[in-house]
């Protein structure tokens, strides 16, 4: 696919939610995201990563090839009044100062990169005995809920679409950090409600919708979907499944 986040911006900034607090929570437990450590955050996007982080107290830097994902970022940050620094840069080459960061961070982009080349990246930003923290918030697909008609749709305009059906535990993720040490993993589920509203918005910002799909069939995949809703999931909000899974490794 032909992948392009900074044109569902907008959407991505204002219905992808983060992580919840039990996910931070875990991490600190870790060792991970406490006051004055350095983290870079790859595939930072509209920084919903980097946000919190940098609210617990960690001086964090996010890189991310879009720029209207940036944008968003730093108007966020401006409103939850925290502080990240930002730099357009890819994350098999961020141009930051090897052998710098206390943890190098990648939420919900790990798939989109070379990993190869990425692992080499993590290598060198790391101090030595550094961490990094591969994670995601997917939705789960279940038989006959709202993510799985949803993803029939996105099919129906995106015929192929590889991306359906995550199962929200990335145990493959283990091969690319070979030779890190003390990997562990950790996941578990919630409920995130979502009003119909926030739900299709959800579903454009989606990399089989608006980050690939021409305007005018996003907009009618839309429209499909808010009948989809209205005649098969009335209920508002929507409690849709997540499942969080964490890979933590040391350098």
């Amino acid at each position: 696919m032909s992948i392009d986040f900074g044109r569902t911006a907008a959407d991505y900034a204002k219905y992808r939610a983060g992580f919840p607090p039990e996910f931070f929570t875990r991490l600190a437990a870790l060792g991970i995201g406490v006051p004055g450590q350095r983290i870079a955050d790859l595939g930072t996007g509209t920084g919903v990563l980097a946000r919190e982080l940098a609210a617990a107290g960690s001086v964090v830097t996010g890189v991310d090839v879009a720029p209207a994902l940036l944008d968003q970022a730093r108007e966020l940050d401006a409103a939850a009044g925290v502080e990240v620094t930002y730099r357009v840069a890819a994350a098999e080459d961020t141009g930051l100062p090897g052998g710098a960061w206390d943890v190098v961070t990648a939420a919900h982009c790990w798939h989109w990169f070379d990993a190869p080349r990425a692992v080499a990246e993590v290598r060198r930003l790391l101090v030595s005995g550094g961490a990094v923290v591969l994670c995601s918030r997917d939705y789960l697909v279940l038989p006959g809920n709202v993510c799985e008609a949803s993803e029939e749709l996105i099919l129906s305009y995106h015929p192929g679409w590889p991306m359906a059906g995550s199962p929200g535990t990335h145990d493959e993720w283990a091969e690319d950090l070979t030779g890190f040490t003390d990997l562990e993993t950790f996941s578990f589920d919630v409920d995130v409600p979502h009003t119909h509203v926030a739900w299709r918005g959800r579903m454009r910002s989606s990399n089989g919708v608006g980050a690939s799909l021409p305007g005018e069939a996003v907009a009618a995949f839309d429209a499909d979907l808010a009948r989809l809703l209205r005649e098969r999931f009335d209920e508002e909000p929507l409690p849709v499944p997540h499942r969080v899974f964490a890979m933590v490794a040391r350098q």
